[in-house]
């Protein structure tokens, strides 16, 4: 089958769009705003952009609370989703109101982050520490706004849990990685395997 966007005529039940980009990292944001209250919230429109420096992005749809968060303070954490953690993620993306504390609400260790004034999942075996480089809304081909915010930080600071590490690497299988699919699906990343890349004749 083939259809185009502009009319989106797919003829599915749900549109695949999403189903077809996966599976994506969840980017599960730790923030703190202006008035000290604390949010939590996992995104699935999220990656690591960049190596040097190391830059990650998060997008939201619409200005929710994490967006005014680093707005207010310029940082947030990055908190590495892992399947044993999988059921408080999918609880911190409650639509509460600002101010709620999803740490409390998911049953999490809200962390002081160690360079950023911002919290982590205590619990989470790896997290990145944040400080905002570029706040845009992408825009489509007629120049018109996209209704995603997109944050784009650069990483200052990495914890990672030494349970998960063996022979010198992160191990996966270990941490088993939680991404999200379309739709409601999500997939585990536990099934590793190691490919060398071809070396040029």
């Amino acid at each position: 089958m083939f259809y185009s966007t502009d009319t989106n005529a797919h003829g599915l039940a749900h549109d695949p769009f999403k189903a077809i980009v996966a599976p994506r990292p969840i980017g599960w944001i730790g923030s703190k705003g202006r008035d000290a209250s604390l949010n939590l919230s996992p995104y699935s429109f999220f990656n690591a952009i960049s190596d040097r420096p190391k830059l990650v992005m998060f997008s939201s749809a619409g200005r929710k609370d994490s967006v005014r968060n680093v707005e207010e303070t310029g940082v947030f954490t990055t908190n590495l989703v892992s399947r044993n953690l999988v059921d408080k993620m999918n609880h911190s993306s409650i639509a509460a109101p600002y101010g709620v504390n999803e740490f409390d609400l998911a049953g999490l260790t809200a962390a002081p982050a160690k360079l950023i004034d911002a919290p982590y999942v205590g619990e989470a075996f790896a997290v990145l520490e944040c400080r905002v480089t570029d706040i845009l809304q992408p825009k489509g081909l007629d120049g018109q706004a996209s209704e995603n915010i997109m944050v784009i930080g650069q990483v200052v600071g990495i914890h990672i849990d030494e349970t998960i590490i063996r022979e010198g690497r992160l191990d996966m299988a270990l941490a088993r990685p939680v991404a999200r699919m379309g739709y409601m699906d999500y997939s585990e990343g536990s099934d590793v395997f190691e490919m060398m890349r071809p070396k040029a004749p």
